[in-house]
């Protein structure tokens, strides 16, 4: 099958610093050349990738000082994609831009669909559901899609990671850890306060954007300054396996409703348990009781805390290895690719003969 890719161009793919999207496209598109397909991925011009790279501009745009309108080049991109259209150079279109191609792209025959990779509860994107109703859409959780029922959804597909990328390492579980990024949402303050409360060292291994700087200065700094908290900084895949092997539990205290949380399952990857409040998609990542712990508040992450030596670091394992690798994430999205090819295809033969 030709397929095109289409990543957003502020991060290369894969992602040079943080960059969750961009990370999940570069795994699917490594996961279909593998199985066969010809894949061009659509993304900047410093990305690495298996595929056929078609760059619209050389560098990613976040670490681009000279572009002040990222949406210009992305315009673009879309139509750099639509000419090869014409051409008939695809059999399927995957794009991940958000709610861009939806306009330009059902005016035209090769089938395409768009994995929305952020959250859905702003009032204002309702419009954009209520006048794309027919754009077809898959959620990257069950929780994702809730504010946005009107939509065309065909299906769930939960992210994966290449299954040999984090592996468990042979070392002596012995602090709590934080992976990922320092901002109000993410709940680093309510992560301190539990390992305090348990009197268990924490390692915090996250970024700090320039957004959430004021943020961490005013808030998170202050409480580092405790003999039991120590800040390693933003961590790359390479060092993920012995940072999460050695940590009793992953705490995950989000205050927002994250559509899914790479961080659970890369922990899950290294047989590592999580301990993660109950927004977003929490409850389908995490198996309570058998992967690690939900819980509603502090008092109760506290008490869970006491439980992670119970579970079975193995098992925790073996269920990443059946439900979220790159591997069944692209198999789950081929799956939809020739759904929708075969559903399109009266239509593109009508316009074919019409013409």
């Amino acid at each position: 099958m030709r397929i095109a890719q289409v990543a957003p161009l502020t991060e290369a793919v894969p992602p040079k610093l943080y960059g969750g999207t961009e990370r999940v496209v570069h795994w699917l598109t490594e996961e279909l050349v593998a199985l066969g397909h010809d894949v061009t991925l659509f993304a900047s011009g410093d990305s690495l990738t298996s595929a056929r790279l078609d760059a619209t501009w050389p560098r990613a745009l976040r670490l681009d000082g000279a572009v002040r309108d990222p949406n210009a080049l992305h315009m673009v991109m879309l139509e750099r994609v639509r000419r090869k259209c014409d051409d008939e150079e695809f059999d399927f279109l995957h794009f991940h831009l958000d709610y861009y191609p939806f306009s330009l792209f059902s005016r035209q025959p090769t089938p395409f669909l768009t994995t929305l990779h952020g959250r859905l509860d702003l009032p204002e994107l309702q419009p954009v559901f209520n006048a794309f109703s027919s754009i077809p859409l898959i959620s990257i959780s069950n929780a994702q899609r809730r504010p946005a029922p009107q939509a065309r959804w065909l299906r769930t597909v939960y992210h994966g990671l290449p299954e040999k990328l984090l592996t468990p390492r042979p070392v002596k579980p012995s602090y709590l850890a934080v992976l990922g990024r320092i901002a109000p949402e993410k709940g680093v303050d309510r992560a301190i306060r539990i390992a305090l409360r348990c009197g268990i060292p924490l390692k915090i291994a996250a970024k700090v954007d320039r957004a959430d700087q004021e943020y961490y200065d005013e808030y998170i700094r202050p409480m580092m300054d405790h003999p039991l908290v120590e800040y390693i900084g933003e961590i790359s895949d390479h060092e993920k396996p012995d940072f999460l092997s050695g940590a009793i539990g992953l705490l995950v205290p989000i205050a927002w409703p994250e559509p899914f949380g790479l961080v659970m399952i890369e922990a899950m990857a290294c047989g590592t348990p999580v301990i993660a409040y109950n927004r977003g998609s929490v409850a389908e990542i995490i198996t309570d009781g058998r992967t690690g712990f939900i819980v509603e508040d502090e008092i109760s992450a506290v008490a869970a805390v006491h439980s992670l030596t119970t579970l079975d670091r193995g098992a925790i394992r073996a269920e990443f290895e059946t439900r979220f690798t790159a591997r069944r994430m692209a198999l789950d999205y081929l799956d939809s690719y020739r759904n929708l090819i075969e559903a399109t295809a009266p239509r593109i033969k009508l316009v074919s003969n019409a013409t």
